[in-house]
């Protein structure tokens, strides 16, 4: 009998000394989860805060000097003054109360109040928008997106708005538009967070609505209001300086990576395919806005190339964390076209003067990105949206979701008139405190002289 159980006796010290290795198993098992857990936290923030470096420098230098450049010589400063000033301005706005109003915890409209002076804002993640990377870096990447979108409609009313309008204009814009346009898209529980209930789903993976939707459109009710310049259109208005032009739609075009990229909110391979569709929804853009500047003038300029690939960037940053390269290139090639003819036809004929066109290439081109984000959104590319089964959900109509078409419309329909009834009330309340418009003198004088009490180029010997 002894022998025949014999090899279970001799195995039986090796079967304690697993029992007994068994917790010491378990504990590196759970410290090796930990140290990958921590390994991607790390590689996340990383490229979290490269992508709002990224998006920063969207605004300064690259609006700036793209803006600035397009300008007459006597405006150069107070255009890049526009964008520098809030890049401060809205920071300071964004810690006390903007960040609160658009991330916090609501209603379908507005933030709540939990966040007020980044109060518990701090290293631990918000798993509701970010699970990752630390609710602080969240929050420093999302003010970016809050400096650049007002100073984009400086592009409409350039050379011909006073500073102090300007500031308040941007205040109460930030607080009427922007932050509830934000909430509603992004934020937990938002009107068109298609990610969060929202009753009205909307696609919209880095701004098109609430970035260049709104600011372009506002950008046109600015244009409207102020009136046109002094000289506008019969006198020539060329840009004083294309070659830094030339420089800021490179610098945006780089920055837009963190700006389109970023928005996946992690070193993932949906950041890998955003960038993808950015670059190459640019590069189409900027060939069918020369095609067609080519064949309706005779030449395909500079200024066309620079402003073809900021159409296209536009166009594609709603869709670009949805799309594949190829759709991503269709979009950008058609916006490219479509803006061209939007700024070089459609506003001589309607007879209104945005002054860098911040409307023709940032309004109708996130409109133009925003519905066909509804035609090529697929969820081979993302698949967050799931059934209850944890099967991934169609997007768009490539997926067979016909109806996303609609309700993209129905989110640019809002934005629209968040845009148009949020910018008239906020002109209205500047014009009877301080006047929004420099006088004819001022204007004459230019802004840099008049507002600033400098110059930006010294002739002298």
């Amino acid at each position: 009998m002894y022998k025949r159980f014999a090899p279970l006796v001799c195995l039986l010290p090796a079967l304690v000394s697993a029992q007994t290795a068994a917790p010491g198993v378990e504990q590196k098992i759970a410290d090796l989860d930990k140290a990958a857990k921590a390994a991607q936290s790390a590689g996340d923030n990383a490229w979290m805060l490269v992508s709002a470096a990224l998006v920063l420098m969207m605004t300064g230098p690259g609006l700036a000097l793209f803006y600035g450049g397009l300008v007459r010589r006597k405006n150069v400063l107070g255009t890049m003054m526009h964008s520098f000033i809030l890049m401060a301005l809205v920071t300071v706005l964004w810690a006390v109360f903007g960040y609160s109003l658009a991330f916090g915890e609501g209603n379908s409209f507005v933030g709540g109040f939990q966040y007020l002076f980044l109060n518990n804002v701090g290293s631990a993640p918000n798993a509701d928008y970010a699970g990752t990377i630390p609710q602080q870096t969240f929050m420093v990447y999302q003010l970016m997106f809050a400096i650049i979108t007002p100073a984009l409609i400086s592009g409409a009313f350039a050379e011909r708005m006073k500073f102090s309008a300007m500031l308040l204009f941007s205040t109460l814009w930030l607080i009427i538009v922007y932050l509830p346009m934000a909430h509603m898209v992004w934020g937990k529980g938002g009107l068109l967070n298609a990610f969060s209930g929202g009753a009205l789903p909307c696609f919209d993976f880095a701004g098109g609505t609430v970035v260049h939707i709104t600011s372009g459109v506002s950008a046109l009710v600015c244009a409207i209001y102020l009136g046109k310049r002094l000289g506008y259109p019969s006198e020539p208005m060329k840009p004083h300086n294309l070659v830094i032009s030339f420089i800021g739609a490179c610098l945006l075009w780089v920055g837009w990576f963190g700006f389109n990229a970023g928005s996946a909110l992690g070193a993932s391979g949906l950041a890998t395919s955003a960038f993808v569709a950015t670059h190459f929804g640019a590069a189409a853009a900027t060939i069918g806005w020369l095609i067609a500047e080519w064949w309706r003038s005779g030449h395909p300029s500079v200024l066309g190339g620079i402003s073809g690939c900021v159409a296209g960037l536009v166009a594609i940053t709603p869709a670009s964390g949805f799309v594949k390269p190829f759709p991503a290139m269709i979009i950008g090639f058609a916006a490219g076209i479509l803006c061209y003819f939007m700024v070089a036809y459609v506003k001589g004929k309607l007879g209104y003067d945005d002054a860098l066109d911040a409307f023709g290439v940032h309004g109708v081109g996130g409109t133009f990105g925003a519905i066909l984000t509804g035609v090529f959104a697929t969820n081979l590319v993302n698949d967050a949206l799931k059934d209850s089964a944890g099967n991934p959900l169609p997007l768009g109509a490539v997926d067979g979701n016909v109806m996303q078409i609609a309700r993209q419309i129905g989110g640019v329909a809002v934005s629209v008139v968040l845009a148009v009834a949020g910018t008239l009330i906020i002109l209205k309340i500047c014009d009877i405190f301080m006047g929004v418009r420099v006088d004819a003198e001022q204007e004459v004088q230019g802004l840099d002289l008049s507002m600033h009490g400098e110059e930006g180029y010294n002739f002298e010997a």
